[in-house]
């Protein structure tokens, strides 16, 4: 184990590493800060990822204004930009932006580098926002080893399977509700061209450790492989990772949407709702958007498991949540923001006002137990939180981990070096280089950034 000095060193080189491999958008950000801690009228800047989600908010955001006498200036970019601008933002503490969009992924290594503000005075002053009624597991990952609370979820995930019902009826088609990988491989090729120009699914195939590599890692942990044994040894090239991947790289080939070495979260919802595909491996908050009034598919789409190989669950549990930069000037009003962006109140005025399928649930029991929730997300919402439920960041393969984490390995070093892999992956997808020549330059990339560091 390292030691504490030691390890704040590695955290700040990893995430700098981070930053060299992809780079940062050019969107400007808002203005920071104004009104100092709690005086109204005052103003603070946030920065998220551009998800469905994050739009809603944005277009809700006047009520808080109303309420509050505060404005919030965003910056919104791509997931892949959005990471990098926030890792340069919180590791050199500039201050511009006071509260950020960051994952279960990150909080563990901010919190330990004092780069988040602890939430934990806010709550004991905020009876309304009920602590409480957050998923355990989702509090839980946004805690630090300190056990102070660092970040509040906006919204929780898991991953499933979405297929068009529609279209399978029309071929025959009879999707299980706990696929293995070769169903879903061989129910891809029959639906392809079932419509004229629909493919059989969209699987991400877009560069980046919370890209392509969200939904492989599944699939390399069913399949029965580890990014790393228990002692850190590096197993990127194994049988096991090779033949998960190889199948991957293989499907989307065949059947995979158009463009999917660029395909990330964002394109294959467009794909999914424009008709383009006819199933999708991917995050249940996606259910969402799809079943939204007005989508196109909406109660067309059916929900269920990930699909599996080796393990008896396959899903991710992922939360995007609120953190407060530590050098914020503007913590209570950052805060005022936070408890209301995550609050039961927040989505009971989405379920009002933009329909109840596009709350941003998978963080609190109360939303589950909502009747208007359950019957407008009828569709999806057991499903979701089922895959919440039956995801084990702990044990998420068949061997023992030497960190949690299912779609990721919970360490700082984890996001350079999974970005740098899925380049290679991405150039297998496009046809540019062979999975087995794609694995065997991660092996390198893993011994070198993460068994060197660990086993010394």
């Amino acid at each position: 184990m390292l030691g504490s000095h030691t390890r704040r060193v590695a955290l700040a080189a990893a995430f700098s590493g981070t930053l060299l491999l992809t780079s940062c958008s050019g969107a400007g950000g808002g203005a920071a800060g104004g009104g100092g801690d709690g005086e109204a009228g005052g103003s603070i800047s946030v920065i998220m990822v551009n998800n469905p989600q994050m739009v809603d908010l944005q277009e809700l955001t006047p009520r808080f204004t109303e309420e509050t006498g505060i404005t919030v200036n965003y910056t919104v970019l791509p997931e892949n930009d959005v990471r990098d601008r926030i890792t340069q933002e919180f590791s050199s503490q500039a201050g511009q932006y006071d509260v950020a969009s960051i994952s279960n992924y990150e909080v563990p290594f901010y919190s330990q580098n004092g780069w988040l503000a602890p939430l934990d005075e806010y709550l004991e002053g905020d009876e309304g926002f009920d602590q409480d009624d957050i998923l355990p597991a989702m509090e839980s990952s946004l805690t630090g080893e300190d056990g102070s609370v660092y970040a509040e979820p906006f919204y929780g995930e898991s991953s499933f399977l979405m297929y068009r019902k529609d279209v399978f009826e029309q071929a025959g088609l009879t999707m299980p509700a706990n696929p293995t990988w070769q169903q879903v491989a061989d129910l891809a090729a029959r639906v392809d061209n079932v419509q004229p120009g629909m493919r059989g699914i969209c699987l991400r195939g877009q560069p980046g450790w919370g890209q392509v590599f969200a939904p492989l890692t599944t699939v390399v942990n069913t399949f029965g492989g580890t990014w790393f044994e228990e002692d850190w040894t590096a197993k990127v090239d194994s049988p096991e990772f090779t033949e998960a991947t190889q199948f991957y790289v293989d499907l989307v080939r065949a059947h995979g949407e158009a463009g999917a070495p660029q395909a990330g979260f964002t394109e294959c919802l467009n794909n999914m709702t424009q008709g383009n595909v006819a199933m999708w491996y991917d995050a249940t908050s996606a259910a969402g958007s799809l079943e939204a009034e007005g989508s196109p598919v909406a109660g067309k789409i059916g929900y269920v498991a990930a699909p599996v190989v080796e393990t008896d669950s396959s899903g991710w549990l992922y939360t995007w949540a609120w953190g407060i930069q530590e050098a914020s000037q503007n913590k209570e009003d950052a805060w005022e923001f936070i408890s209301w962006a995550s609050s039961q109140g927040y989505e009971e005025l989405v379920g009002e006002q933009l329909g109840w399928a596009r709350v941003p649930a998978g963080k609190r029991t109360s939303t589950y137990e909502n009747p208007q929730y359950q019957e407008q997300a009828g569709p999806f919402y057991e499903a979701t939180r089922d895959a919440i439920l039956a995801a084990d960041p702990q044990n998420p393969g068949v061997q023992p981990r030497p960190a949690p984490g299912i779609q990721f390995v919970a360490i700082p070093e984890f996001a350079a070096m999974a970005t740098q892999v899925s380049q290679f992956v991405s150039s297998a997808i496009a046809g540019q280089t062979s999975v087995a020549d794609a694995l065997a330059q991660g092996q390198q990339v893993a011994e070198e950034q993460v068994t060197r560091v660990y086993q010394e």
